[in-house]
């Protein structure tokens, strides 16, 4: 896995060094603070889980999985915490840079933070809004992570309230625990990344072709049509000229 962050590259481990991928992977992880984002990530590409972070650090992680077969090149953002504020949300610009560079979003709450849970309607309403902006003919793939299970005697969102939320925003729903259950972390993310690699590819922009230079005409252009008048008053004074010179002689 190689860890990407402020715009350096850190080596965790060996990469590589010509990718086989057949296509690149791209999903952003979003959600409150202290939600577990960061032990997510880091859980399902590295099996590994860290119970201590820096938060807010939004770092990008990068590696090579299989997926269906396929090589893939797998990079997944995680994310600044989004906050509830007494008149709204306050969210990072780096969230909605992101959704715009994203394939996939997973929203993440933990059960033992109520109002982590309150913050996914209002993620996944921007996720809709800035995904079809960006000029996409549809909504992002996205599902939800209900994390920290594990925490029974903290728990503050029934069991009930995660399925019915996933319902009405029309997405898949999985509970897990980042620090006891690898195999529903990584079952989560599998399945959202075979959901994307199904999906046709984008077609790239057009290529904008170069203004043609306009064309010189081969052909030598014609000369102006000479003055009549002036090719009279000429000859006039040809023959004038002449006739003065044979009365002279």
């Amino acid at each position: 896995m190689r860890l990407i962050q402020n715009m350096s590259t850190i080596a965790e481990c060996a990469t590589p060094e010509y990718s086989l991928a057949s296509r690149a992977i791209k999903i952003a992880v979003i959600g409150g603070s202290g939600v577990g984002k960061t032990a997510l990530v880091v859980r399902f590409l590295t099996r590994r889980f860290i119970g201590d972070y820096e938060r807010n650090a939004g770092n990008l992680y990068s590696r090579e999985v299989q997926v269906d077969g396929d090589q893939v090149s797998l990079q997944v953002q995680d994310t600044p915490g989004a906050e509830l504020a007494d008149n709204g949300i306050i969210i990072p610009d780096h969230v909605t840079c992101s959704i715009q560079w994203a394939d996939a979003v997973v929203l993440v709450f933990s059960v033992t933070d109520r109002r982590s849970f309150d913050l996914i309607s209002q993620l996944h309403h921007l996720v809709t809004h800035t995904s079809t902006g960006r000029g996409g003919t549809s909504t992002l793939p996205v599902i939800l992570l209900a994390n920290k299970v594990d925490l029974l005697h903290l728990r503050r969102v029934d069991p009930q309230q995660g399925p019915l939320l996933a319902a009405t925003l029309g997405c898949a729903f999985y509970e897990v625990s980042a620090s006891e259950d690898y195999s529903q972390v990584h079952g989560a993310f599998h399945r959202l990344c075979c959901q994307i690699a199904k999906q046709p590819l984008p077609a790239p922009p057009p290529v904008q072709s170069a203004p043609a230079e306009k064309r010189r005409s081969p052909l030598i252009p014609r000369p102006k049509s000479p003055n009549m008048q002036d090719l009279k008053r000429r000859f006039k004074q040809a023959l004038s000229a002449k006739v003065r010179t044979v009365t002279s002689v």
